[in-house]
């Protein structure tokens, strides 16, 4: 039942057909529903981007309730308040009247305030003898409260959402960690599988997100990354079981090798058993690790390396591998090729061996031949970095550096 007639504002202001459905909906109010005014401010205020007002007018519609003498919104009480423009530019803090008139224009479209105007537009109230509000002009605070239980949903939503938000940045987060630092440990463990192309993937999905996350984007984006994850670490679990299978059967063979240690290099002649010399030292020259040279001596013969490492820079092996990586695929090395290099010289050597290739890449026709070479030369241990390294000091002008 209507309670209430529709008002219209004094003067030449025009009113909205927006504004008469408001006044429908405030008309149409339960009896005796009551709203905590300033939780339903609250409300307001986390609601506001919904809401589609900017934060001054929240600082308006605050000096708005605070002329409003209950705690409680109620119909009873009454719901009009009558400050004047002054009185409201000093409780909003000094506001500057022009803007005090825009942002009351805002609450109105928005649908938080309505205008009760006098005859003459002037804002006071009719009091009976007793000093009890008979009725009054100004600002009717009745849309806050017939929309109490919306408001208290929209601001709701708000939290929900800012929620999902910031659990879907931290999983992003999280997942983006996770599968980098998998992929980078794979391919500088030289693990077999296309390593490259799920790199790929990751920098495809990360290069999508903006600076300002929204709830789809993140979610869509935390789901490929999920996907992705999924596929590395199953990836992972396959290699990690194979290489278990392998150990084992590599201890098998080892146990039977030394049951029958003799018979095997009889078996196996080398061109240094033909030449006289005992295969005993020939396994143990296979078998000595190619020796690491120091960091600093590495980046002095091999310069260029420096700028692929991460930020521009390099200070530590971890970091000369990472750079590797970039530089085998820019020189078109195969992963196979990388991987068996890593594995037969050492994760180290196997980067300062890239790293000496891409300063000589001008001279060089195929990287991926000639790390290859490298690698069968390390495997019959016939390659030392050592002359490589020299030679492109000397190239580079370092030799004293490194000898004196």
């Amino acid at each position: 039942m209507q309670r209430h007639s529709i008002t219209t504002p004094f003067g030449r202001g025009s009113i909205k057909l927006a504004h008469v459905s408001r006044q429908f909906e405030a008309a149409q109010t339960k009896e005796g529903l009551t709203a905590d005014k300033w939780k339903v401010f609250r409300d307001v205020c986390e609601a506001r981007h919904s809401i589609g007002i900017p934060d001054r007018a929240l600082t308006v519609l605050d000096a708005l309730l605070s002329f409003y003498p209950q705690s409680d919104l109620s119909e009873e009480a009454g719901l009009i308040v009558f400050p004047s423009n002054a009185q409201l530019c000093l409780r909003a803090h000094g506001m500057a009247d022009a803007t005090l008139r825009r942002h009351l224009a805002l609450l109105i479209d928005a649908g938080l305030i309505s205008r009760k105007d006098s005859p003459n537009g002037k804002r006071y109230a009719h009091k009976s003898r007793d000093g009890r509000v008979e009725d009054a002009f100004g600002f009717s605070l009745a849309p806050l409260l017939a929309r109490r239980d919306e408001l208290a949903h929209l601001a709701q939503q708000v939290v929900n959402d800012r929620r999902r938000l910031q659990l879907a940045k931290e999983a992003i987060t999280i997942s983006r960690r996770d599968v980098r630092k998998l992929i980078t440990a794979a391919l500088e463990e030289g693990a077999s599988g296309d390593w490259h192309s799920l790199e790929e993937s990751y920098l495809q999905i990360v290069a999508q997100l903006p600076r300002s996350l929204t709830i789809e984007v993140a979610e869509n984006c935390l789901q490929k990354l999920t996907v992705l994850h999924q596929e590395v670490s199953s990836l992972l679990e396959k290699q990690l079981n194979s290489q278990n299978m392998s150990g084992n059967g590599a201890e098998n063979e080892r146990h039977i090798q030394n049951s029958n240690t003799e018979s095997i290099y009889e078996l196996e002649p080398s061109s240094r058993k033909e030449q006289g010399e005992s295969p005993r030292l020939e396994l143990k020259a296979k078998r000595e690790p190619i020796k690491a040279f120091p960091l600093a001596m590495v980046l002095k013969a091999c310069p260029q390396i420096v700028d692929y490492g991460p930020g521009g820079a390099i200070g530590s092996w971890r970091e000369l591998m990472q750079a590797a990586v970039v530089v085998r695929s820019m020189l078109g090395i195969s992963p196979s090729a990388y991987q068996h290099a890593c594995e037969t010289m050492g994760p180290e050597n196997a980067a300062a061996a890239v790293a000496a290739i891409l300063e000589r890449a001008g001279h060089i026709n195929s990287a991926g031949g000639y790390l290859r070479d490298l690698t069968r030369r390390a495997a019959r241990g016939e390659f030392s970095l050592g002359p490589m390294i020299m030679a492109l000091m000397r190239a580079n002008g370092e030799v004293r550096l490194a000898t004196g």
